[in-house]
């Protein structure tokens, strides 16, 4: 299971369980947005933490996928390129990238009140004035949405490219590689894994963006729009942090096989490596492992 694409599945995996441990705080929002009394650094901490792991996720999505183009596209290259070594470094190198873009957030947000009343009554996480004034919101959702409508643009790209390819390997021959079946099987999953994510984040961005069209002009119908918008893409949000595993689970055997044995699932040794290597289907049933 060590390969370079479980490496990249491994960091998506990372910044998923990052956004889930600020799940408590975001729900404490909701339920209680006044006053907010767990104090400003907490407040930009983990607004912080889910804006990394939003960058760290697409890029990672993003370098899968080229990874993914190189491999069937370009296979005897791809062999001496794309190596354990410098896909660790890759993923460092995005890492730091989706931290320092999401570094403005520490200006953006804060512990605001209204002003003329009591200010400990009133205190509430959100963005705050000088952002808005300033025009630091609009440029941070510029931002935000070009780290993600360009990645989207440049997987679907990707993706066109190498299902071309493959469908041409397909025509040429009537016996298709047990490489390419493999391929196959990997490029629909990771297709799958993409449109979750687009389909998922889709409406963050949407509400981020009406959020700060409602502050500059003042409008209450999009304030409203982007109230209901907003509660639409908390909750996907969370989901698209959740819904790789299940992915995993219906469209892979070998992921199958992996988390049977990791949870004790009684095989024998034999059995479990003909399955692992893609040799035999795994020796237990659908639903016991769907369960």
């Amino acid at each position: 299971m060590r390969t370079t694409t479980n490496l990249y599945l491994s960091s998506m995996a990372f910044s998923d369980l990052l956004i889930f441990l600020c799940m408590p705080l975001d729900l404490y929002r909701i339920w209680k947005y006044r006053p907010w009394n767990l104090g400003d650094q907490l407040c930009k901490l983990f607004q912080f933490v889910s804006e990394s792991c939003t960058y760290s996720t697409i890029l990672n999505v993003t370098a899968l996928s080229v990874e993914r183009y190189f491999a069937i596209c370009f296979p005897l290259k791809a062999k001496v390129v794309v190596t354990k070594g410098r896909v660790r470094v890759v993923i460092l190198v995005l890492w730091t990238v989706a931290v320092f873009s999401a570094a403005p957030i520490f200006i953006l947000v804060g512990v605001e009140h209204e002003h003329g009343t009591n200010p400990g009554a009133t205190n509430e996480c959100k963005a705050t004035q000088y952002a808005i004034r300033s025009g630091l919101l609009t440029i941070m959702v510029w931002v935000s949405s070009i780290f993600f409508f360009l990645p989207v643009f440049c997987l679907t790209v990707l993706y066109s490219l190498i299902g071309r390819r493959l469908w041409r390997r397909e025509t040429m021959g009537p016996n298709i590689s047990s490489r390419d079946k493999n391929n196959k099987q990997t490029v629909k999953m990771l297709a799958m894994v993409v449109f979750a994510f687009v389909l998922c984040w889709l409406p963050f961005h949407v509400g981020r963006y009406l959020f700060s069209k409602s502050s500059e002009a003042g409008s209450p119908l999009i304030s409203r729009i982007s109230e209901y918008c907003n509660l639409v893409s908390f909750v996907l949000f969370y989901l698209s942090a959740a819904i790789n595993p299940i992915l995993y689970n219906i469209m892979s055997k070998k992921y199958r096989v992996a988390a049977g044995k990791l949870f004790g699932v009684e095989q024998s040794s034999r059995r479990t490596a003909s399955a692992l290597k893609g040799e035999s289907p795994p020796v237990w049933t659908e639903s016991s492992l769907n369960t």
